[in-house]
């Protein structure tokens, strides 16, 4: 094994989907990527997101409350890293440069991000932590889920059985992306 410098330990844990994290408010709307996002709970789904303080979408949020979280595919790999690399702030028509074309979200209106194997609508919730440094962690309540029948069915992810550019972006660093593997099963758990 070789020792990993402590700047990048992130990375060997950072191998979920990459997403994009669409937010809206008062006529003006963002998506942005973002490398670092899990689910937190399962009986009221929740999530959570790190955001850096100074983005737009990051203002959007904390002045709606809510955001989607988008998972993109293969095939949209140069409009996450466009999307990732523009800041809203300055360019006003972000989401044209980055040909990221979205619709509203029933409930709330944030953007959905078309071509996304799954999209999910939340809530922040109070307890979003305010940590010290540039980044925040977002914690959201998931109020609604859709997700392409193409590769999500009887509740789990059927990448195998979808076309190559249908598969998820795992950013590991500059511009570099994984798309998720094949499948790996283990034996059950006798006497679970």
């Amino acid at each position: 094994m070789q020792t990993v410098d402590l700047k990048h330990a992130y990375r060997l844990l950072n191998h979920g989907p990459t997403v994009l994290v669409g937010s809206q408010h008062a006529g003006r709307s963002n998506v942005m990527a973002a490398a670092w996002a899990m689910p937190l709970d399962f009986d009221t789904p929740k999530i959570a997101v790190v955001i850096d303080k100074a983005t737009l979408t990051r203002e959007l949020i904390d002045a709606s409350g809510v955001l989607s979280i988008n998972v993109p595919t293969v095939a949209m790999k140069d409009q996450v890293m466009a999307a990732g690399g523009m800041s809203g702030k300055n360019h006003a028509d972000k989401l044209a440069r980055c040909q990221i074309s979205t619709l509203a979200a029933p409930h709330t209106g944030v953007p959905l991000v078309q071509g996304c194997i799954a999209q999910l609508e939340c809530r922040v919730l109070p307890a979003t932590a305010h940590v010290a440094g540039p980044h925040d962690l977002i914690l959201a309540e998931v109020i609604a889920a859709w997700a392409d029948e193409r590769v999500f069915t009887e509740g789990r992810w059927h990448f195998e059985d979808a076309p190559p550019e249908l598969r998820s972006l795992h950013h590991v660093a500059g511009g570099n992306f994984y798309a998720i593997g094949e499948p790996v099963r283990a034996l059950p758990v006798a006497n679970a």
